[in-house]
């Protein structure tokens, strides 16, 4: 017998699938369709929708529930507040990580290199897993959150910085630092480094809102 699908599963699959671009900002979520294609009533669905609301994953509009559209303004206010929390991970992270944080950060940066050409919606998740991975080094639960929560406001803007000529090589360049730190444990170095990273990734967000004004 197949197992029962609940509102908490199909909260992490819609989730999942917002996160990793699979639906365009504007995209409806309808109950109905919803509840044919996880074979349930509407009731987990209408609990699951209103979970993603919450989380600002989806906003209310004209045809119901449906992908948040991008806010250029608060898009730029989250890079500022991701440039202090996140130096901050890498700086606790220095002095909580273990053997097994360092494995996995190091292989994470083993795939990506392999990577040949990858795709926006690669980027963007081979680069949320790695930044996942160093927040889970601190050992801070209430930090990771918060990055979390930041994390997901993110994912509205339609292509990802990683797109621009030459900043997938380079953002890879800045995370082998980063780690390369981490594992030194310097803090200070830890954390100005991946304020820089940040800080160049916010500076190419706003030349490409630049770009598509001028259009």
């Amino acid at each position: 017998m197949a197992a029962k699908v609940d509102a908490t599963a199909i909260h992490a699959a819609l989730k999942a699938e917002i996160l990793h671009g699979a639906h365009e900002p504007g995209t409806p979520f309808r109950e109905v369709g919803l509840a044919e294609r996880f074979g349930v009533s509407r009731t987990p669905v209408r609990e699951a929708l209103g979970r993603l609301q919450q989380e600002g994953l989806l906003e209310r509009g004209v045809r119901g529930l449906q992908v948040r559209r991008l806010d250029p303004e608060e898009l730029m206010q989250v890079y500022d507040l991701r440039i202090l929390l996140e130096g901050q991970a890498a700086f606790e992270a220095a002095s909580a990580r273990t053997e097994m944080d360092l494995v996995r950060l190091d292989a994470l940066l083993a795939r990506d290199r392999e990577l040949q050409d990858p795709d926006n919606a690669t980027r963007l998740t081979t680069n949320v897993e790695f930044h996942e991975a160093l927040w889970s080094a601190t050992r801070n639960p209430v930090l990771k959150d918060l990055l979390d929560r930041l994390a997901t406001h993110q994912i509205h803007a339609p292509v990802s910085t990683l797109t621009r000529p030459g900043r997938w090589d380079q953002a890879l360049d800045e995370h082998e630092h980063i780690v390369d730190r981490i594992r030194a444990q310097d803090g200070e170095a830890a954390r100005e480094a991946m304020r820089a990273h940040m800080t160049t990734a916010r500076t190419l967000r706003l030349a490409m809102f630049q770009d598509a004004a001028r259009r």
